[in-house]
């Protein structure tokens, strides 16, 4: 009899080999891609759930909070409605995730993966969070009757995008978003407000300024941005924040005649301090906001989840309901 190859069992060793290494290059991948679409950091960190008490909710990363609110802050401040910033929001969904980020389709960037040479603006202009939500904002406000049109259409207006049907998927989750982060939905929004390890400052200061950056500052107008040769329109009225900072404390007035959008939208005072309050909740991460009190609510990092709860008679929620105030508190 013929004796066995001594180069099938060496055959067979090498396919077993080269298996194994194939599947851990596919779970390699897949753990980049999951990565990707979430922004990486491992738990999410934030969540927004129905004030319906239907169940529906959406959990999301620190950084994604972070660019919701100045996507739904940049709307308000433009006088745009909540339908608006759904839309806008679930652009931003679709077309990055909610990341900020610095590739794409050709030349496409940032949240809403804007064009430079598309005229949408500079490399740097698109990579500020503020005005590229504001210049989407500007492109949604000429389209005739968006608020009636299916979301899909509507963002496929400014877009032209390859992909329109795609932005429904996220309609969901943007309207819960957008409810919370215009203020309409009172403590829905929670995050667990673990300190971020990139952020580039902290404390009361840093508060002020991402207050200014995200309420007060007509960032298209500074840059005097244009799109097709069309300036954008500033809004108005003109937003401003006022607020004031104690030690480690940034107190924010909300009262109804004043701040971002109020004529416009129809907003109160109510609306405006939850919008405020849980804008500080989905920047705690990033800023090291340790403490937000609101019309005798309060939310603390990392107690019971960043749930928000009933203020203590030693709490401030009282004292903000009736000066009509958001109080928030820094870790430094």
């Amino acid at each position: 009899m013929p004796e066995p190859s001594p180069t099938r069992p060496k055959r067979r060793g090498r396919l077993f080999r080269y298996t194994a290494a194939l599947l851990v290059l596919c779970g390699v991948a897949a753990y980049l891609v999951v990565q990707y679409i979430t922004g990486g950091g491992g738990a999410r960190g934030c969540k927004v759930v129905s004030a319906d008490g239907d169940g529906a909710s959406y959990e999301f990363t620190p950084e994604q909070a972070v660019n919701a609110a100045t996507i739904a802050a940049v709307g308000t401040g433009r006088g745009m409605p909540e339908r608006a910033v759904t839309i806008a929001l679930a652009t931003a969904l679709q077309e990055s995730g909610l990341r900020n980020i610095e590739h794409g389709d050709r030349d496409s960037l940032g949240l809403f993966q804007q064009r430079p040479s598309q005229g949408w603006g500079t490399e740097r202009q698109i990579m500020d969070p503020a005005y590229a939500a504001g210049i989407f904002y500007a492109h949604l406000a000429k389209v005739p009757d968006y608020g009636d049109l299916p979301l899909t259409v509507a963002a496929q207006r400014v877009q032209r995008s390859g992909y329109p049907e795609a932005y429904a998927k996220h309609e969901p989750d943007a309207t819960l978003l957008a409810a919370a982060l215009t203020g309409r939905a009172a403590a829905t929004l929670t995050c667990d407000g673990r300190p971020a390890r990139t952020a580039s400052a902290t404390g009361p200061d840093a508060v002020r300024d991402a207050l200014v950056r995200d309420f007060g500052r007509d960032a298209l107008q500074e840059t005097g941005a244009q799109v097709g040769g069309t300036p954008v329109p500033s809004p108005s009225p003109s937003p401003s924040v006022t607020a004031t900072a104690h030690g480690r404390t940034v107190t924010v007035p909300v009262s109804a005649g004043t701040g971002t959008g109020t004529a416009a939208t129809g907003r109160g005072e109510r609306e405006r301090g939850w919008q405020v309050a849980q804008w500080a909740v989905a920047n705690s991460s990033a800023l090291h906001i340790r403490r937000v009190s609101y019309a005798g609510r309060q939310w603390t990092a990392g107690s019971g989840g960043g749930a928000w709860a009933t203020a203590g008679s030693h709490g401030a929620g009282g004292a903000e309901r009736s000066a009509g105030a958001v109080r928030i508190e820094t870790g430094q």
